[in-house]
């Protein structure tokens, strides 16, 4: 009786919210299609899903991939009612003990939460990314990243002066800590009843200059980590294929995406695989 009446309640409080609630299935009850994309699956968010961020002159591509992963996985749970992303440039700030640690920066989301805010000069939510677009790479159309500078805010409490909104107000939270996902079918299965993951990998000198098709590590040696997010997969000429969104902007590789190798864990993208659900 107590459970009726609790899921009775939580159902009604939603629908006075106008916010769309995503059934629970178990995992293990999910068939896994021979391909996917998350830009497909769920049209109420593609927008959100689809954007390409730019990491700018800072080496915070940890904090862009949770942030763009969060904000798809809240728009996702909430049927497309939440389209406000979430903050990268306000996790970079505050969370001083995430290092480029993503299962850190999801735990973070968890316990102290994180505002809203878009990309660079979006003007969107509490607190827009800081660091402008530049050139990563063999790119021509902005200026070099190695001669900016890393605009990083300070974590101020507080939401940029123009958009007057109430930082309390903006903060959005995860419902749990980070989970991690250990087999190339408990990711599979994640994104499918979820949406989109973070992948952490080791980077190679080849990796900055990809350009299109399936990426494996031929030669060269290893540049440090590097974070990703996972929006599906598929295959091509029989070979398996990870669909992983970069934060160098859409004139990096495949407009901003990269297909890696699936299930030989190419450049140890299956090994560091993280997300959490949202709490609406």
């Amino acid at each position: 009786m107590k459970i009726a009446f609790c899921l009775t309640f939580l159902l009604s409080a939603a629908l006075a919210a106008n916010i769309k609630i995503t059934p629970t299935v178990d995992s293990k009850d999910i068939e896994i299609p021979e391909s996917f994309d998350a830009r497909t699956n769920w049209p109420e968010c593609s927008k959100l899903i689809s954007e390409i961020a730019d990491c700018g002159a800072c080496d915070t591509e940890w904090a862009v991939a949770v942030a763009s992963a969060a904000s798809d996985r809240r728009c996702i749970a909430s049927g497309g009612s939440l389209q406000v992303p979430v903050s990268a440039a306000n996790l970079m700030s505050c969370c001083t003990q995430c290092g480029g640690d993503m299962k850190k920066a999801w735990n973070y989301w968890a316990k102290n939460g994180i505002v809203t805010g878009g990309r660079y000069q979006s003007d969107l939510g509490c607190i827009p990314y800081t660091a402008s677009m530049c050139d990563h790479f063999y790119q021509v159309r902005e200026t070099e990243c190695f001669n900016q500078f890393c605009i990083q805010p300070e974590c101020t409490g507080t939401c940029a002066t123009k958009s007057g909104l109430n930082y309390t107000n903006e903060l959005t939270y995860g419902e749990s800590r980070a989970e991690t996902f250990e087999t190339v079918e408990d990711i599979q299965r994640e994104i499918l009843q979820n949406g989109p993951v973070t992948a952490s990998i080791e980077k190679f000198v080849d990796f900055p200059f990809y350009r299109e098709g399936i990426y494996y590590h031929a030669s060269g040696k290893s540049i440090g980590g590097h974070s990703l997010r996972l929006l599906g997969w598929g295959t091509e000429n029989n070979e398996a294929y990870w669909i992983a969104a970069n934060a160098w902007n859409e004139d990096w590789g495949e407009k901003g995406i990269i297909r890696i190798r699936r299930g030989v864990n190419e450049c140890n993208i299956e090994s560091g695989v993280y997300a959490a659900k949202p709490k609406l």
